[in-house]
C-alpha cells in the first residue's frame, strides 16, 4: 500500500516514497514531505548538475553540492542550471 504524502515542491497529495532516499536529517524530511514524483524529477536534475559541474559523488565535496541542491530544489529557492548550460534540442 503506497504512502500519501503533501508534496512540498508539487503543493499536493501524491504517493509518497517507500523510504527514505538516504541518511540524516535532510532524508527524513525528503521522505517525510517529497513525492516519488517529485523525487524522480530531482533525480533528472541531478543528473545535469552531475555532469555540468563534474561532480564527483564519491567526494565529500561532491556529495556536500549534490545534498545543498538537493535541499534548495526541495525546501528553498530552487536548485538552477549553471549560467553556461545549453539544453540540447
Amino acid at each position: 500500500m503506497a504512502r500519501t504524502v503533501h508534496c512540498v515542491k508539487l503543493d499536493k497529495d501524491l504517493d509518497g516514497l517507500e523510504k527514505p532516499p538516504f541518511r540524516g536529517e535532510l532524508g527524513q524530511r525528503v521522505f517525510d514531505q517529497v513525492s516519488g514524483q517529485a523525487w524522480r524529477s530531482w533525480l533528472e536534475h541531478s543528473k545535469m548538475l552531475i555532469n555540468e559541474y563534474r561532480l564527483d559523488l564519491t567526494s565529500e565535496s561532491g556529495q556536500r553540492l549534490w545534498m545543498t541542491e538537493c535541499e534548495k530544489f526541495f525546501f528553498g529557492d530552487g536548485s538552477s542550471a549553471p549560467a553556461e548550460f545549453k539544453p540540447v534540442g
